[in-house]
């Protein structure tokens, strides 16, 4: 277990350059844009345009903070993302273009490689004290708004604002405890398919 501070996420152009990427955490560790496991990243969409495409890559984008985007996937209806912090999983080697709905947003997007590892994306409203169970598979909580104690295994800490705890395949119990507002932590679980 370990906290992934905000100050400390790197910050590298999109695979397409139409923009800057926050890479959070990337699996293997040093993995880039074309080799990764799986990644969990945030980036500011200010203009329409087309996204980065990432062959064998499944992934789930949630609108963190503006007004929301439309993604026209190849082969599907258009997707809307209108809610904060509702995740919606798409293909991303699949032609994606997104429309901003009205000025720029910031997402939290996570990739998976297809056939190798699953990913799930939830959101979690923070707002009295928590008790999650964690499975025996990577987990990420990323606070995404406001902040919250964390406690587990005589581990204690608090998370503020983009900060993470990555929990690394390992059951147990997270204790999450509220400040003086309400918070929201994205959960973040990737578990490797068997063979």
């Amino acid at each position: 277990m370990r906290i992934v501070r905000a100050a400390r996420h790197k910050v590298m152009p999109w695979k397409n350059g139409g923009g800057e990427t926050t890479e959070i955490v990337v699996s293997p560790p040093g993995a880039g844009l074309d080799d990764f496991d799986w990644r969990v990243s945030m980036a500011r969409v200010a203009d329409h345009g087309p996204f980065s495409v990432f062959p064998g890559i499944d992934r789930t984008l949630a609108v963190l903070d503006g007004e929301g985007i439309i993604l026209d996937v190849e082969g599907q209806a258009p997707l809307g993302l209108t809610r904060p912090y509702a995740p919606v999983t798409f293909a991303a080697d699949a032609p994606t273009i997104g429309r901003l709905i009205s000025g720029p947003i910031i997402d939290l997007n996570v990739m998976s490689r297809r056939g190798r590892f699953t990913h799930s994306v939830e959101p979690l409203l923070v707002d009295e004290r928590l008790e999650l169970e964690i499975a025996e598979f990577d987990t990420l909580v990323v606070c995404v708004s406001g902040g919250f104690g964390i406690e587990a295994d005589g581990f204690a800490d608090r998370l503020g604002k983009n900060d993470v705890l990555f929990w690394e395949a390992k059951p147990g119990t997270l204790t999450l405890s509220p400040g003086d507002k309400p918070a929201v932590a994205m959960i973040v679980e990737v578990a490797a398919r068997s063979e």
